[in-house]
Formats: C-alpha cells, structure tokens, sequence
C-alpha cells in the first residue's frame, strides 16, 4: 500500500529525509518515531504529493506521488499537526466544504460526517462555531475531515496529541478498526507506548535517516537482547542459580526470585521448572519480563549515537 525506495529530500544543501526505504502493506499499522526535526513531517509530505522527492520514489495506494499527484490525494486522509480549522463555520458546514473538495455529494458527506461525529462523541457540539471548540474536539475534528472522503490510506500526525484520556481511547479504537477494512496507517508521534500498542511495524528516523525498522519484538530482540524471566518461589532455596545456571543466562537473584535471559522460552522455562521441582522448590509464578518501547528507543538511539562517535548520556543500555 506504501513503498518508498531511496526517498530523499533536500532543501539547499540541507538533506531533510535521506534514503528512506519503506514497505507498508494493506492493514497494517505503521508508527514513525523521532525528535523534532528528524525528518518525520517532511516524508509524510512527500507520500501525500505536498513536496516533491529529491531522488528516489514512491508510490501510494498504487499510485505514484510524483506522476499520479491527484490520484494520491484522494486516496490518503491527512492529519496534520496545524489543522487550519476554519473557526467561523460550524461542523457540518466546515465537512460539506471538504465534502466538495472530494466531490463527495451533500448527502454522502452529511451521512459519513454525522456518522464519523457520533463516533467520535461531537454530536452535541454540531451547532457550536468551530472557534468554541476544545483542543481535543478539534484534533477529534480534524481526524473527522481526514475519514470523510473514506480513503485507503491514513497519514496522521500527533493524532492524541491534546485529547483527554476518554478522547483518546475513541482515536486509538478507530485506527485499530481501520484494519478490519485493510486501510494502512503511518501515524506519528512521541507517545511511545501509544506506538507500542497499536503498530504492527515501527520506524525510527533521526537525522533524516531510517536508523531502525520492524516490529516491536523485533526492534526488541535486536536491541535490548533475549526475554529476560522473572521466577518467582514461595520460599528462599540455597542454590538456585547453581541448579538452573546451565540452563538459562541468570541477570538477577534475590533470596526467593531470580531472573534470567534464554533465547527459547518454550523450551528453557519447562526444563527450569522440571528442575526447581525435583529438588523442592516450590514455583509461584514464571513470567516474562515485561519491556517497554521506550526501553528499546532508547538503546537504538544511544546505539546510533555511538555509530556516530556521540554516545548519548543517560541513555538505557542492554
């Protein structure tokens, strides 16, 4: 649905984007991550057919974004991060104005705007000037206007950002629903165990370039190491280390809890409990570790600090 190859970006001599290969299929969600300025605006730009690729290519829905620009705008709904809300109109009036825009008849876009209102908690805010809007009924809006004309593709910026927690659930529950109908999302943002919960894939891109790509448990395993487990006893037992030390990494111990590292779960935690359990010991619980996405940002980026001879302080090492 989304595939880029050798995406490239310059202003001057500045290189925004830098070789940005991407491949999006139908359904899937993507997250880009990265500090201000890495280059995550401009790439999105580009897939929309706002600004014109340096070098490489990139095609949308089929589409190519340079030599099929029209048809890539009305395959893709845009959240952007300033969402030019027209604050005089009201919400109908403010959604048939884009309803014209992709030739949506009065009637379609009346149906789909009140459906897409209803669903989002604005019903009772129809009569209301968009200027009286909270920030989150207007982020809430503004993703409204990017599904009205029903596309294949959403590219949403920051798409919680300003909303309350209950406003926010309705956005996540309305992209994860999205896949039930093979629409693909890249969505951007800072929230990363917002991005851990809905991505299927997820991007890192700093200094224009894509430094890391892949599921969270892929980014995980590459980054942060092998399942870390917690086992818990239901009493201090001499030697526990000693007794499943050849068959599991152990990173931690207490006098009634351990943890350890093992590439295969599946076969190292029954043989660990085989053991404890012929000597006496008592299982409480065996349980992997949870990680966090922030856990694995934060090694890719120290990593790709290091690759540039400026390791980055504070960061969390593996």
């Amino acid at each position: 649905m989304i595939e880029t190859h050798g995406l490239t970006k310059q202003f001057g001599e500045f290189v925004a984007v830098n070789d940005i290969n991407l491949n999006v299929a139908a359904g899937q969600v993507f997250a880009v991550l990265g500090p201000n300025g890495a280059g995550k605006t401009t790439t999105v730009r580009m897939l929309t057919s706002i600004l014109k690729p340096t070098a490489g290519t990139a095609r949308v829905a089929g589409f190519d974004v340079v030599r099929q620009s029209t048809q890539v705008r009305a395959a893709v709904g845009v959240l952007t991060e300033q969402h030019g809300l027209y604050e005089r109109m009201r919400a109908l009036e403010y959604l048939e104005f884009f309803g014209r825009v992709y030739s949506l008849s009065t009637d379609e876009t009346r149906k789909r705007g009140l459906a897409l209102m209803d669903r989002f908690g604005l019903t009772d805010a129809l009569t209301k000037r968009l200027g009286e809007y909270s920030k989150g009924m207007k982020q809430k809006l503004a993703l409204v206007r990017a599904m009205l004309h029903d596309p294949q593709v959403l590219l949403l910026d920051e798409p919680t950002s300003a909303m309350d927690p209950q406003s926010a659930k309705q956005v996540r529950e309305a992209i994860t629903d999205l896949r039930k109908d093979s629409r693909t999302v890249v969505l951007t943002t800072h929230n990363l165990t917002e991005a851990q919960l809905l991505a299927d894939s997820i991007g890192v891109i700093r200094r224009g370039r894509m430094i890391a790509s892949g599921s969270f448990e892929e980014l995980a395993q590459r980054f942060v190491g092998d399942p870390v487990m917690h086992l818990a006893l239901g009493s201090a037992i001499n030697g526990t280390a000693s007794l499943i030390g050849e068959l599991a990494q152990i990173t931690e111990e207490g006098p009634d809890w351990l943890r350890y590292r093992t590439p295969t779960p599946t076969q190292t935690n029954p043989a660990v409990i085989k053991r404890l359990v012929e000597h006496g010991a008592s299982v409480v619980s065996l349980s992997p570790l949870q990680m966090n996405l922030e856990d694995v940002y934060l090694n890719i980026v120290e990593e790709d600090e290091v690759a540039h001879g400026h390791p980055m302080k504070g960061a969390k090492s593996s």
